[in-house]
């Protein structure tokens, strides 16, 4: 990396800088995204169901949705080895066009199967940037200020769907398909211009002359294989996903028209785990780095399972919706924690390839939990197979305990820059207690990595000065000390 890629140390070795312009502005661009996915998505199954019922949405999300997967098992090397800037200039300003040229086409034609085919081209296009988009927080915020920033981050994701659904209704409903494409194609736009200020001065990839691109696209196995800490982290957030799956989607609408409570009743729960997932993420953003890394992680994962238990046993609207805001409560401290453990565990020059992966569990999973758990139900019935589900979201937290026991990170990821300050390649994880102590509350608690380099800070147009770090830390962070 550059030297205005990377956030570096303060003199005393504690707080990490972190370019908050850059992280407030790729945090921005990425809910105006989200929300313009969401409004995309319900105007588009509308569209489906008005052209073709069941068949057609179901058409219609699977060719979204396949691609994506199946694009998310190389695109990894492609961010590493092209560098998430030129990833993510060209995928922003395909969609922009590919949308743009969308409307255009829906409003001439009618017909059902151009939809299908934007679908799938959206779905390349996500399915190539996602892991790139995945390697930028980590390059702005480093150390223990990586935690805080991830948790801003998960506040607009949760956010982006209550905004953007009722949005994407309205659209649907007062006007046409191609108007909300519009709309979408220039919000694209806007996000290339904020990714272009974001991605300045990041250095590009590294690929070697005569590089077999399709043996990288198996980095990501070969990393889990390596690296036990990502491949217990990967097995935690895919336990949660799988255990979410089924019952949000599918079981919550069952057991409420079972019960007589109304289709009202489950837009009341859902809201409830957003509002919780939103003031978690709230909390995060100013506190991430006090709340001890246990907590975040692996209590939180058990308070996920047993909410998910006790869903199953509520018996009035009222309960289930307080016992679904306290597991969005749970989840929003959960799910950044094991985003920020796994980017610091990463390999510098394979953390686009290791974030496929992570983002690959979320894709992946929630179908075939709609598959297992569903097969599932049939048998055994609905409520208990809810408490199954919650009882493989009580494995997650044990994977997360493994995660924790495994050798920590060495200078090689990128929650420690390099002295170099360039992309090195990855290598063996150095010894436990070596960069990370488990046993080091202060350490653990930011999460960070505390082999960072020593020494003066570099200055920079958007990197944080040592007044304005005193400031915040006087405003935000009063009383906390922290251990080199």
């Amino acid at each position: 990396m550059t030297s205005t890629d990377k956030p570096q140390a303060a003199p005393d070795g504690g707080q990490a800088a972190v370019q908050w312009r850059k992280v407030i502005t790729l945090t921005a661009s990425q809910g105006l995204s989200l929300t313009a996915d969401y409004v995309l998505l319900v105007a588009l199954a509308w569209t489906a169901v008005q052209l073709g019922g069941v068949g057609a949405i179901t058409t219609l999300m699977l060719a979204g949705t396949i691609p994506r997967a199946l694009t998310l098992i190389f695109s990894g090397a492609i961010a590493d080895t092209l560098g998430a800037r030129f990833v993510l200039l060209r995928t922003t300003s395909a969609r922009a066009l590919l949308l743009a040229t969308a409307a255009v086409v829906t409003f001439t034609t009618p017909w059902f199967w151009p939809l299908v085919v934007v679908a799938a081209i959206e779905g390349v296009l996500l399915g190539i940037g996602s892991p790139a988009a995945g390697t930028l927080m980590p390059r702005l915020a480093g150390g223990e200020q990586l935690a805080r920033a991830n948790s801003l981050s998960s506040l607009v994701t949760r956010l982006a769907p209550i905004i953007g659904t009722p949005i994407g209704a309205w659209l649907i409903a007062t006007g046409e398909l191609w108007e909300a494409m519009a709309v979408v194609a220039a919000t694209c736009t806007v996000s290339f211009a904020a990714m272009w200020v974001v991605t300045r001065g990041m250095d590009g990839g590294d690929r070697m002359p005569g590089e077999n691109m399709l043996r990288r696209s198996g980095d990501g196995i070969r990393l889990l294989r390596t690296y036990g800490r990502l491949r217990w982290l990967f097995i935690c957030a895919f336990l949660l996903d799988m255990a979410f799956g089924w019952p949000i989607e599918v079981a919550l609408p069952l057991i409420v028209d079972g019960r007589g409570w109304g289709v009202g009743s489950v837009a009341v729960v859902v809201v409830a785990f957003s509002c919780g997932a939103i003031a978690a993420g709230l909390a995060g953003a100013l506190l991430a780095h006090r709340i001890p890394l246990m907590v975040r992680l692996v209590v939180t994962g058990v308070g996920i399972g047993l909410g998910i238990l006790a869903m199953a046993a509520m018996n009035s609207v009222f309960t289930l919706a307080a016992v679904g805001a306290l597991v969005g409560l749970m989840a929003g401290l959960n799910g950044p924690a094991i985003v920020t453990v796994y980017q610091q565990a990463s390999p510098r020059a394979r953390l686009g390839t290791a974030m496929s992966m992570l983002t690959l569990a979320g894709i992946g999973t929630v179908p075939v939990s709609i598959v297992v758990f569903g097969a599932l139900s049939a048998v055994i019935g609905v409520t208990a197979t809810w408490f199954v589900c919650g009882l493989v979201a009580l494995a997650a937290p044990v994977a997360a305990l493994r995660a924790l026991r495994q050798p920590a990170p060495g200078p090689e990821s990128l929650g420690a820059p390099a002295t170099t300050g360039t992309a090195s390649p990855a290598t063996e994880p150095t010894p436990a207690g070596a960069a990370l102590s488990i046993e080091a509350p202060a350490t653990v608690g930011a999460p960070s990595v505390s082999a960072v380099v020593d020494g003066p800070r570099e200055s920079g147009p958007d990197l944080i000065t040592d007044a304005e770090s005193d400031r915040v830390t006087d405003e935000l962070l009063v009383g906390t000390n922290r251990s080199a």
